[in-house]
């Protein structure tokens, strides 16, 4: 169980947060390569309107192809498993890779806008996939725990995104294209080692119909034979679901007995990416500049107190998912989140005429990200995988995932004109979507620790007012 976590999470979980942040450092080289492919072709310089919506479009792809890529995963994890994704999956990233990694050679910016496209779809599905396979092949006291681990592998990538996008090391003119086509590699080491690894014995019982596999697949993750009552809690949740069959979208959508898992979950989902982590990131700079870090190593002290703090809280959580539960967490993640959002507001306002204002913007910036690294950032996924049974699991996190991306792509589109109206004044308005998610999670969502998904499953019936047999 462990080793098919840290597999499926480095090979795919990783690669979405490498991908984040990859293309943050080189950006005025890669502007540059845009620049002079350009002026080859035409013999004229590129107008900067074109530049810059050229890389906007650079940019962008990225969420756009991760919700292309969270459409897909209802047909796929249906008919191909949820390995059997995973491992198609990587098809995805290694085609990328190698168009990224041979653009400047090939003398083409048009292939990495396409290539980001393509990334996002493997991204899409990672981001998805990932949590739900992990989630179907933990036992209950470590699905919490075991569900985290994406989440910390996607810190991971960001991490090891921005070391590598260091000017000394790979960020500069002739890195680029190589930082760009490392991606590939996580994804070439899965596609050799997962499949050594079982399908979801789940997906393996109540999809295929096949005990006897389900039944190997469940021994080989638990390391001992008998594991009767888990399998006879899979053939209660079996029967439960033989009446209502799968679920696609459009049924999930409209049936009563799942109403508030899914309203749960796009709330859930909205206020992870609408609570202005991207936005934090971004001010990150600037805020560290104006309490008198030089610009030359600015880059450097975003990636020690920014990266590392999200990494490191995302390691201590999965020590404390299981005994905290998730709802606390979620509940503490986003309130740090809200109070650091009207915080910073005030500190940013007053930094030109108070001169210790900028440390205190610092220090928002700090609790705000151990708050989304506790809450916001891993426990939506974990509990979408919670919240649904089989029958509607994969069509619960397509919806999830659209939601995921579709906000990502909105707040990478709206944020600079938000900047540019409001100024500081914008983090208000992250703080205000913070406390709504707030209080519907303190009067919608059950704890869901240490509990089977039947038990969970009926928690949610008696909200949703409906019998379960």
């Amino acid at each position: 169980l462990a080793l098919v976590a840290l597999i499926s999470a480095f090979g795919s979980s990783f690669q979405y947060g490498y991908n984040v942040s990859v293309i943050n450092s080189p950006a005025p080289y890669m502007q540059d390569f845009y620049n002079q492919t350009y002026f080859n072709r035409n013999g004229v310089p590129m107008d900067s309107g074109f530049q810059t919506l050229l890389w906007s479009l650079t940019v962008s792809m990225y969420p756009l192809g991760g919700l292309f890529g969270s459409l897909m995963v209802w047909p796929l994890v249906n008919n191909c498993g949820r390995k059997g994704t995973l491992l198609i999956n990587n098809f995805f990233s290694i085609a990328a890779a190698i168009l990224m990694g041979t653009s400047e050679l090939a003398k083409t910016f048009e292939v990495i806008i396409v290539s980001r496209v393509i990334m996002g779809i493997y991204a899409g599905l990672a981001s998805n996939v990932v949590p739900m396979f992990l989630g179907e092949m933990s036992p209950k006291n470590l699905r919490g725990a075991i569900g985290v681990i994406p989440q910390l592998f996607i810190t991971l990538g960001i991490l090891v995104a921005q070391i590598l996008g260091l000017n000394t090391i790979l960020g500069n003119a002739k890195g680029w294209p190589v930082l760009l086509g490392l991606t590939g590699i996580p994804s070439l080491i899965q596609l050799l080692i997962l499949p050594f690894f079982p399908e979801s014995p789940r997906y393996l019982l109540i999809q295929k119909g096949n005990e006897e596999q389900a039944r190997q697949a469940l021994q080989k993750l638990r390391g001992w034979d008998d594991v009767g009552d888990e399998m006879e809690e899979m053939r209660q949740e079996d029967r439960s679901e033989k009446e209502e069959g799968q679920f696609s979208v459009l049924s999930l959508c409209t049936f009563r007995g799942l109403r508030w898992q899914l309203i749960s979950i796009i709330v859930m989902m909205m206020g992870q990416q609408l609570s202005g982590v991207n936005a934090v990131f971004y001010y990150a700079d600037r805020i560290f500049q104006s309490a008198g870090v030089d610009s030359n190593n600015v880059q450097y002290v975003t990636v020690s107190i920014g990266a590392w703090c999200l990494t490191l809280f995302c390691l201590f959580q999965i020590f404390i998912v299981e005994s905290l539960g998730r709802r606390i967490l979620l509940l503490a993640g986003f309130g740090l989140c809200c109070v650091s959002c009207a915080v910073l507001t005030l500190a940013l306002s007053l930094q030109t005429t108070v001169s210790w204002m900028s440390y205190l913007s610092i220090a928002c910036v700090i609790v705000y990200i151990i708050g989304h690294a506790i809450g916001p950032s891993p426990i939506p996924f974990v509990m979408i995988t919670e919240m649904f049974l089989q029958s509607s699991r994969p069509a619960a996190f397509m919806v999830g995932g659209s939601v995921h991306w579709l906000c990502n792509f909105t707040v990478g589109l709206v944020f600079l004109y938000m900047e540019a109206g409001l100024g500081p004044y914008s983090f208000l308005i992250f703080c205000a979507i913070c406390l709504a998610t707030i209080v519907y999670i303190f009067f919608i969502v059950p704890e869901t620790k240490n509990k089977t998904f039947m038990e969970i499953n009926r928690i949610m019936a008696k909200r949703n007012k409906v019998e379960i047999q």
